[in-house]
């Protein structure tokens, strides 16, 4: 997609000069608009042709049945499945009653523009209707990060060379007709008309819809209102049916006088509140949008992303297309979390279907590692939520014979949606992931109400499964049997290193958290046993090693299995999970993500340098990355071991993992938890930022490729801006008391007012490691010097 010469390479943009109707969805997905609560996908403004049409509202979903050939105890019997609510970016335009399509007539120029600093997504057209009739049309459209219930567009229509009659419709639809779904039919019958239509009104400018959806007993209220800037004689009307709300506005133009129409839209839905109070939530978020007006709504936007930007921003020097990259990845980001309160993330933020809307991992294993450091409110948020569904997975650990919580491994609401229980289910490292996120927003923020609550109940309920989960053996070594890792080409292995490293974690920090609120431990009948029994569990935890070959197996007999024959597989055949049994694929060495290496980099202080460098050699001739989960964490510990080059490539992978549409699948929505991947990889792989025992610790070095790095972090009410070149980094304290860190292992505080530059030593990394036949990431220093990047600020040639 970047690659593609229509997109220009810009530092705070992204910019689509053309059009090209081949990726549409991929475009779409790219330039989508959110704020954790409203999705937008960036379909055109008139609504055709579209890719894949996408509003949504997060949590609001159907169900469907999971019917199985063979059914067996403690399959879910439910999927859930994200839908298209009411679309209220829908304007569509006649020119002299020739429909606005770009199909039609002639496209002279087409250009959309995704801005980071404002987030906006702007549009502007030059069309020529077929019977001769050019118009310029332009649109801003925003999502509000401020106003959680709000989106408004600015749309203006303006004739070029003769007078023109317009008609603009702005509408609200439900039950749009969506794209033939390929694949599970289930889903397809799930997400085919599934609102009801209960309640529609119009009057004025303004229309309310409100519908049910028709299985999973949800309420979804959507409305509008206009402000209408035109020549004198312009008419307005609006009318309202069960699907389709629409506000009509009539003008006759004159070249330089345009027809100005700003669309506010908003939305309510809940599963409890009555439908009157779901039409006045909504009524009442469209009010108040009409009273901060239009500039008011973008002065907000423009604000909040000063504010975010402030905490942040990475600078990188050397690659303007990966600086455009890691801002586009955290802008995405924020977008998919910000306003997300009392809701999970989803792996594809709000940006398309993929995956179902579902909630993974993705979220606390990923993008809350980064979220704590930037923007610790939303992932309280995000927690808040998991312990919100804690009944749910209380009653599926029962279900499983096991105590505390097993927390789904996909889902929406709070209920197990995988059918494929080895890699569902046995993911049980999901747990230790919240637990995790938990430890680290504890750590950074010291928020003592919810360390004492929310996080307290976490790591009670997680730390319950695992003692109840795993065993002591004879030898008295703490042992966890029967899981799937990260890795899902792997499953149902016993002990696998980094679940049972995480495991041990989350015993630990159970039994600090208890000890630091007795009294509230005590009312979730924690006992001085209980704590006990986690704290033996913790210490006895087995850890496998291979002694012959000097490496952890990712678990019990992995490196005694047969080596996958990487030679005898087609370029064509990845990823392997589509081409051949995950029968055969358990049985062998390949890795489909980031396993064993994912905790060299999460639990790195439970391994030596030297256990690091061997375990990473070995597990990269195996690892073939068909997840786009992997790609960062090779990128941390490529760089830890001193492969910078290395790094530098799998960084690349990670930060253009949509932009370039690195795994096919773009169109379905973006990948969250691999944008993110590239602040990952810069600020956790090139300059080497940890944080254990309390101390912030840095050990960065740079490929040759980049000249500068720099970027900031906020942690216990201080702002630390953290700067690097080829020779040295400078650590500068903006806010807050002094800060104890460390630079490659010596200790030093820096104070407000007064950085510390500290020398960078050269790093003497063992022989290149290898990896299987075809699988290496793209080598980026040949991708530059093939003039494939563009420089910052190249124009982009126009695209048919």
């Amino acid at each position: 997609m970047i690659t593609h010469p229509a997109f220009a390479c810009e530092p705070w943009s992204l910019r689509l000069t053309g059009l090209d109707v081949d990726v549409l969805a991929q475009s779409e997905s790219l330039f989508a608009l959110s704020n954790g609560h409203i999705g937008w996908r960036g379909n055109l403004d008139e609504g055709e042709p579209h890719g894949l049409p996408g509003s949504y509202l997060s949590g609001v979903y159907e169900v469907r049945p999971l019917p199985y050939a063979e059914a067996g105890y403690g399959f879910p019997e439910s999927g859930q499945t994200v839908i298209n609510v009411t679309n209220g970016k829908v304007i569509r335009l006649l020119v002299n009653d020739e429909p606005f399509d770009i199909r039609y007539g002639r496209l002279r120029a087409h250009e959309q523009t995704l801005d980071f600093r404002d987030g906006v997504l702007r549009r502007t057209v030059e069309w020529e209707s077929p019977d001769g009739c050019p118009v310029r049309v332009s649109s801003v459209r925003l999502v509000s990060l401020v106003q959680r219930s709000v989106a408004a567009i600015c749309y203006e229509v303006e004739p070029i060379d003769e007078p023109l009659r317009v008609v603009v419709q702005s509408e609200l639809v439900a039950n749009e007709q969506m794209p033939t779904a390929a694949g599970d039919p289930r889903v397809a019958a799930a997400v085919e008309a599934p609102l009801i239509s209960c309640e529609n009104a119009a009057r004025e400018a303004r229309v309310v819809l409100v519908h049910n959806t028709r299985a999973s007993g949800l309420r979804v209220a959507a409305a509008m209102d206009h402000v209408v800037d035109g020549p004198d004689g312009t008419g307005v009307v609006a009318e309202s049916f069960p699907d389709l709300g629409r506000v009509t506005v009539i003008a006759s133009l004159e070249p330089g006088r345009p027809l100005r129409v700003i669309k506010f839209v908003s939305y309510g839905w809940s599963g409890a509140r009555s439908r009157p109070a779901v039409r006045d939530q909504a009524d009442a978020a469209l009010a108040a949008a009409r009273q901060t007006g239009w500039d008011g709504l973008l002065a907000e936007q423009r604000s909040y992303l000063d504010d975010f930007w402030a905490r942040a921003d990475v600078k990188v020097e050397g690659d303007a297309e990966i600086q455009q990259a890691v801002r586009f990845g955290l802008f995405h980001m924020l977008q998919a979390t910000a306003r997300g309160e009392g809701r999970g993330i989803p792996a594809k933020g709000l940006t398309g279907s993929g995956y179902d809307g579902h909630c993974f991992w993705d979220s606390e294993a990923f993008v809350m590692p980064v979220l704590t450091y930037v923007l610790p409110e939303a992932v309280a948020h995000a927690l808040s939520w998991r312990q919100s569904t804690l009944p749910m997975a209380m009653d599926r650990a029962r279900q499983l014979g096991l105590r505390g919580a097993a927390f789904p491994w996909r889902t929406i609401h709070g209920e197990e949606c995988s059918g494929y229980w080895p890699a569902g289910t046995a993911a049980f490292h999901i747990n230790a992931a919240i637990a995790d996120a938990v430890g680290r927003y504890n750590d950074i923020t010291q928020d003592e109400a919810f360390d004492r609550g929310v996080g307290l109940e976490l790591l009670v309920q997680t730390a319950r499964l695992w003692r109840s989960l795993g065993h002591h053996d004879a030898d008295g070594d703490f042992r966890i049997p029967g899981v799937t890792g990260p890795d899902e080409y792997s499953a149902i292995a016993d002990n696998n290193v980094y679940t049972n490293l995480m495991a041990q974690r989350n015993l630990y920090a159970a039994a600090d958290a208890a000890k630091r609120h007795p009294v509230e431990a005590r009312k979730l009948h924690v006992d001085e046993e209980e704590m006990a029994a986690w704290r033996d569990a913790a210490r006895a935890m087995y850890v496998p090693y291979d002694e012959k070959l000097g490496i952890h197996p990712q678990a019990d007999g992995f490196t005694e299995h047969q080596v996958w024959d990487f030679a005898a597989t087609r370029p064509d055949q990845y990823p392997l999970m589509l081409h051949f049994p995950y029968f055969d694929l358990y049985r062998k060495q390949v890795v489909k993500q980031a396993d064993l290496v994912l905790a060299l980099h999460r639990r790195g202080d439970a391994f030596t340098a030297e256990q690091k460098a061997r375990d990473f050699a070995y597990y990269e001739r195996m690892t073939v990355r068909d997840s786009s989960l992997s790609a960062c964490t090779q990128s941390v510990i490529a760089a830890e071991v001193g492969h910078l080059d290395l790094a530098y490539d799998y960084l690349a992978e990670a930060a253009l993992m949509d932009l370039e549409d690195v795994e096919h699948n773009t169109r379905d929505g973006l990948h969250i938890a691999a944008l993110v991947g590239a602040w990952i990889a810069l600020v956790e792989g090139l300059a080497g930022m940890r944080h254990h025992g309390g101390v912030l610790c840095f050990a960065p070095r740079l490929p040759s490729a980049l000249t500068g790095l720099s970027f900031t972090v906020s942690l216990l009410g201080r702002r630390l801006t953290v700067k690097v070149d080829q020779a040295c980094a400078t650590y500068t304290l903006l806010d807050g008391d002094p800060l104890k860190i460390v630079h490659h292992g010596k200790q030093d505080v820096v104070s407000r007012g007064a950085p510390i530059t500290c020398a960078i030593p050269p790093a003497f990394p063992g022989p290149a490691p290898t990896q299987p036949p075809g699988r290496r990431p793209a080598h980026r220093q040949t991708r530059e010097a093939s003039g494939i990047m563009r420089p910052a600020g190249a124009p982009a040639h126009p695209a048919t």
